[in-house]
């Protein structure tokens, strides 16, 4: 391999690596303003306790990036997104309920469509704009 296709190889790297980094970050913003939005509707100390209604699904979150392999397509909003969504969901609500907080029949719905649209609908977004720039 000649110097400049290693420079290339080099640079994709750092996009991938980058749009994965990125792409995580995203998740994680997406699954603490959850978090704090429904804290805040509930007229509870954002703040406060924060931590507490987010790591059930921040470990959800992980756990979905790891089955998913969500480093290998982090922008596919099924192959990614809908995995992680799912594991985000199915994996924060157990462990809500190991960890004596609510899973009220009415939160599940809700936490499940709010966390569909946000976490599968970016990367929605996300591809339809890298396909409208390939045009």
């Amino acid at each position: 391999m000649n110097r400049t296709a290693s420079n290339r190889d080099a640079d994709r790297a750092g996009v991938r690596t980058r749009t994965v980094v990125i792409a995580l970050a995203v998740d994680v913003v997406i699954v603490v303003a959850f978090a704090a939005a429904g804290r805040a509707s509930h007229d509870s100390e954002v703040l406060a306790g924060l931590w507490q209604t987010a790591w059930p699904f921040l470990a959800g979150l992980a756990a979905g990036w790891l089955a998913t392999r969500g480093w290998r397509a982090p922008l596919a909003p099924i192959r990614t997104g809908a995995g992680v969504w799912a594991v985000t969901v199915i994996g924060g609500m157990l462990l809500r309920a190991a960890s004596g907080q609510g899973t009220a029949v009415p939160f599940i719905v809700v936490a499940s469509l709010t966390l569909l649209v946000l976490l599968v609908g970016w990367r929605a977004v996300a591809a339809a704009v890298r396909r409208l720039r390939a045009r």
